[in-house]
């Protein structure tokens, strides 16, 4: 990588550093250029506006987001397998990185298609689909049908309870509806509600 990439690469690195720390709200051009160790106007040259620069630091977290699904699926598994494994990556990825999951899904924040982003990198739309087609493949697959609009929906039907899982446990409250009777203690993980979504959308798994 020359010296140019390499710089980009810092300043997102700092902007990955401040989401995680300090939440979206907290990245700005001049407090990325601080902690980059660069002048207040560096960051300029690759980011012309705020939203170009939190749509590269929400790449990269697609970027992990997609290695973390990759490692934990087998392509020989069946569908609804891959699912699960997708689903439990997507809402441990939500616990782990919680700054990061939240602005990765805000396009109303970011820049939309990524086309005032700076050439050096690809448009975030194309780094965020491909995950989603993916859910409607292995939905499709589940239902022994092509990929056609049904499955799309489906998918999105998931997903959105995928997503409002990851947000209320993160909050602390699904622990409390589901942590059970006076006295016990709350459940420390959500794989069962995942499985409990999965049934809902798809049909309870084949034994």
């Amino acid at each position: 990588m020359d010296a140019e990439g390499t710089l980009r690469e810092r300043l997102v690195d700092a902007g990955v550093e401040l989401v995680l720390s300090e939440g979206s709200g907290s990245v700005g051009l001049r407090e990325i250029a601080r902690r980059a160790g660069v002048s207040h106007g560096a960051p300029r040259r690759y980011f012309p506006t705020h939203r170009a620069l939190l749509s590269a630091i929400a790449r990269r977290g697609f970027e992990e987001l997609g290695a973390r699904s990759h490692a934990a699926t087998s392509e020989t598994a069946p569908p609804r397998a891959q699912l699960a494994a997708l689903a439990r990556v997507y809402v441990a990825y939500a616990r782990e990185r919680r700054g990061m999951f939240e602005l990765m899904f805000r396009h109303d924040l970011l820049e939309g298609d990524g086309q005032n982003e700076a050439p050096a990198g690809p448009r975030l739309r194309e780094a965020t689909l491909p995950m989603f087609e993916r859910v409607v493949e292995l939905v499709a697959r589940c239902r022994g049908e092509a990929t056609e609009p049904s499955a799309a929906v489906t998918a999105a039907a998931l997903w959105s309870n995928l997503h409002g899982i990851a947000e209320l446990w993160s909050w602390g409250s699904l622990q409390l509806a589901v942590g059970g009777g006076p006295g016990e203690e709350p459940a420390d993980s959500p794989d069962r509600i995942v499985e409990a979504a999965l049934d809902a959308h798809l049909g309870p798994a084949a034994s």
